[in-house]
């Protein structure tokens, strides 16, 4: 791991250091492989207790762009409204004045209407082009901050610039890049920045760059002419206003003469048009005068993009909604904005085939699907939208660092998307995700492995500003969400490549794990792969198996969960994933003798259960020490001969006295009892000496630490003469009889096959046996107390649950060498023989 992770962490993804010191999110403390499960995964394991980040939203409030969309709808009722007019006195002029007045009409009141008409045809040319105008202008993130509504009003500066700019183009180029300096201000500091200076070159134009005329391109390039419209209309919209008005203050319409038919309407006509003309400005007029008062002095943009909370670079999207939802009202009817919602509006531009577009859409639904209130509406959608989601994987494998932002947002979108199990299946069934999740683990360095003497890895950057951690975080967290379906976990298995990538980050070298000033982003990565890890050796099933057989074939595994255990005691939380990831890969016979074989890794798990400075804070990762350790020396004789050998015998007797550990040492010491080889008969000789504190346990203990020490005491006494067995119940001030009473209420109590206790019955028969045998008294004991009546029930109500060692969530694994009904038919028997 290399200390320079942070650098690309600059606004790319927050880590929370919280999650870095909880332990108890992995699974629950009462759950072991001993004992069945609902499923291989906890319920406390499949909810969001990995990414606690993840806090259900609430109710999503009022979408705040239905404050645009009905601004839009307002504006297109005042635009139709004056259009309408416009329209109406247009052709009354043409047809009725012009048309059937043109030869009675006075010279002044001739120019007039011609002039109003020529200034209304300028200005209705020029609001139908304007909004088009303006629209092409948002296509290009960098110049959208140009079309800004501040920008639009700025005419005498403008004006001026603009005559300049004709007769000195290169003047005019110097100025076109400072204002492109400029502008990069309104966009986000360092998205937008960075996306300015990583645009590559297109076959085609830029609608909003095209330069109409060959000289003084800066002020006719596309992207300014929709101010100059702009000013047209309100220029046109003014001088009507002032025509109109004087014609109808003077009303100065010509004489008309009596008996004067041709013109004994002319002035009502007139009337009409002038009227028509200045209501028609005035409600132009006012169609501006509320756009710049709602757009400038109320900053309505500003309010949605705020509510929205998409931050500085948010105002270029919220631009482009609106002008989006104001041409629909336009064009068609005033009601088709209304239909026009973020989220839907984003996925469309994510669809597009312009990288502006895409970023646009990307931004909109990262920030929608990380928002506390808009989340659950966000996420449902693009759920049932299976285009959307194969858009943003295929993002995935965007490697072009342009296309950095693109890519990241994409994945933090999946990243959200599979927090819900019915979308993580939809992500998990398109064809390739796995291979394109598969590419965001792309390190760009070499595979040092085992071989690098220093134990770390050698980051290579062909790109140095490219987010590579990043992208491996969200890599690590997509996958993690993903397998908590046990379906996407044979997927995850199934794809080349992967496992081994998978298990390189769970590598943490003497030097990270030591070093007090580590990033929490570099223990985050391990903490992320080892649950990921977790996640697939605990999957049931054939698919389980595969995993766990093909996880531990890779040669690194092991190594690395040993180095963790070595060096790891300031991170607990990682010794504890992977002291669990050993558990569960003991599932599997060969597993279990690589693990063993390993040399260190079981030495390190005696040290770590043994370890009593260790802080409260460490208890889980003791006990999940002796767990592993219980699981190893299963069915094992060569684990159980290399735990011999590191003299810890003595150490696990004691350990039956220490409340944290004496389940597991329990444990531990009746496997070995049972699995060492005969040759070791007498090492494990001394072991006697913890009967009395079986006994005694057995007849004060209840459930788990009852059941175990059962078992325990039915093998340890197996090592003893009758005369010694007897020296140990006087030592535990505990007579044969109420052991017998004991063991008949233990059978009497757990009349069905108890899940928290599976064995306990049978631990139980196998210690009546030997006290049968061992005495022919206790038979009689035994009898009185209605042993066979109780022997005769457990016959009826034998269970699966009794006949295995272990389970992998529901599936029973290492079964019994010796059914649960034949250890009957044996104790009925000795009962008979009295």
């Amino acid at each position: 791991m290399d200390n320079k992770v942070s650098v690309e962490g600059e606004g790319s993804i927050y880590l929370h250091v919280a999650e870095l010191n909880r332990l108890s999110e992995t699974c629950s403390a009462g759950t072991t492989m001993f004992e069945p499960r609902s499923s291989s995964i906890s319920k406390k394991d499949s909810n969001t207790n990995y990414d606690s980040q993840e806090t259900p939203s609430s109710p999503m409030d009022r979408a705040s762009e239905k404050k645009l969309t009905l601004f839009a709808l307002r504006l297109a009722v005042l635009e139709k409204a004056a259009t309408g007019l416009g329209t109406l006195g247009f052709i009354w002029a043409t047809v009725v004045l012009l048309g059937g007045f043109a030869i009675t009409l006075d010279k002044t009141d001739f120019w007039f209407i011609t002039i109003i008409l020529l200034i209304e045809g300028t200005r209705i040319f020029s609001r139908s082009h304007e909004l088009e105008w303006q629209h092409q202008a948002t296509w290009s993130i960098t110049d959208v901050g140009i079309n800004s509504f501040r920008a639009l009003r700025s005419s005498s500066n403008f004006l001026i610039g603009s005559i300049k700019a004709i007769f000195k183009p290169i003047f005019s180029i110097g100025k076109r890049r400072q204002q492109s300096r400029e502008i990069a201000e309104t966009c986000d500091a360092r998205n937008g920045a960075d996306w300015d200076r990583q645009r590559k070159p297109t076959r085609r134009w830029t609608s909003s760059e095209v330069p109409l005329l060959p000289y003084a391109k800066w002020v006719f390039i596309s992207r300014h002419i929709s101010r100059i419209l702009y000013w047209l209309q309100l220029l046109s919209a003014t001088a009507c206003v002032v025509l109109s008005s004087m014609r109808i203050i003077k009303h100065n319409f010509g004489e008309v003469e009596k008996g004067d038919t041709d013109k004994r309407n002319r002035q009502s006509a007139l009337y009409i048009f002038y009227a028509l003309a200045l209501a028609e400005a005035l409600l132009f007029l006012m169609e501006k005068a509320y756009w710049e008062w709602k757009v400038t002095y109320c900053k309505l943009l500003d309010e949605v993009n705020r509510e929205c909370e998409l931050g500085p670079s948010g105002m270029v999207s919220i631009r482009r909604f609106f002008y989006d939802a104001y041409s629909r009202c336009i064009n068609g009817s005033i009601f088709d904005g209304l239909k026009m919602d973020m989220v839907t509006f984003a996925m469309e531009l994510l669809a597009s085939n312009s990288p502006d577009e895409q970023l646009i859409g990307a931004r909109i639904l990262r920030q929608f699907a990380a928002s506390h209130r808009y989340s659950d509406d966000t996420l449902q959608k693009i759920g049932v939208t299976f285009p959307v989601i194969e858009r943003l994987v295929e993002m995935l494998n965007w490697t072009d660092p342009q296309e950095e932002e693109i890519r990241r947002s994409a994945a933090e979108i999946l990243s959200k998307l599979a927090g819900k199990k019915q979308n993580s299946l939809r992500v998990a069934g398109i064809p390739g995700a796995m291979e394109s999740i598969s590419s965001l683990l792309q390190t760009n360095r070499s595979s040092g492995g085992a071989a690098d003497e220093i134990g770390e890895k050698k980051i290579i950057f062909d790109h140095p500003n490219y987010g590579f951690w990043t992208f491996n975080h969200l890599g690590l967290l997509i996958l993690k969400k993903l397998a908590r379906d046990h379906d996407n976990c044979g997927k995850i298995g199934n794809t080349r490549g992967l496992l081994p990538k998978i298990i390189d980050f769970t590598h943490a070298g003497e030097r990270l794990l030591k070093d007090a000033n580590v990033t929490a982003s570099q223990i985050l990565t391990v903490k992320r792969s080892l649950q990921l890890v977790k996640m697939l050796v605990s999957t049931t099933g054939t698919t389980g198996k595969h995993l766990r057989r093909e996880i531990s074939e890779i040669v690194f595994t092991i190594s690395y969960i040993r180095d963790i255990l070595r060096y790891g005691e300031k991170h607990p939380m990682l010794q504890k994933l992977g002291i669990e990831i050993l558990t569960s890969l003991a599932l599997e016979e060969d597993a279990t003798e690589r693990i063993g074989g390993t040399g260190g890794v079981l030495k390190e798990l005696f040290n770590i259960f043994f370890r009593q400075e260790l802080p409260v804070s460490h208890n889980e990762v003791r006990t999940a020490a002796g767990e592993a350790l219980a699981m190893l020396v299963l069915e094992s004789k060569n684990n159980c001969n290399r735990i011999l050998k590191l003299d810890v015998i003595d150490r696990l007797i004691v350990a039956l006295e220490v409340p944290l550990l004496r389940v597991n040492a329990a444990r531990m010491l009746r496997n070995m009892c049972t699995y060492s080889a005969g040759d070791r008969f007498n090492q494990l000789n001394g072991v006697t000496v913890a009967a009395p504190t079986a006994l005694k346990a057995i007849m004060t203990e209840q459930n788990k630490l009852q059941e175990v020490m059962v078992g325990l005491a039915a093998h340890i006494f197996k090592f003893m003469t009758p005369q010694e067995s007897s020296l140990m119940f006087e030592r535990a001030g505990i007579t044969e009889a109420e052991l017998a009473n004991e063991l008949v209420q233990i059978l009497r109590k757990y009349q069905h096959p108890p899940i928290k206790v599976p064995r306990i019955r049978r631990f139980a028969i196998e210690l009546a046996i030997w006290m049968m045998r061992d005495k022919e008294s206790n038979i009689r004991i035994f009898n009185d107390l209605g042993m066979e009546k109780e022997l005769e029930g457990v016959l009826e109500s034998t269970a699966e649950i009794e006949s295995f060692n272990m389970f992998s969530g529901t599936v029973g694994m290492s079964r019994h060498s010796t059914t649960i009904h034949s250890l009957v038919e044996t104790a009925l028997n000795l009962l008979v023989v009295v």
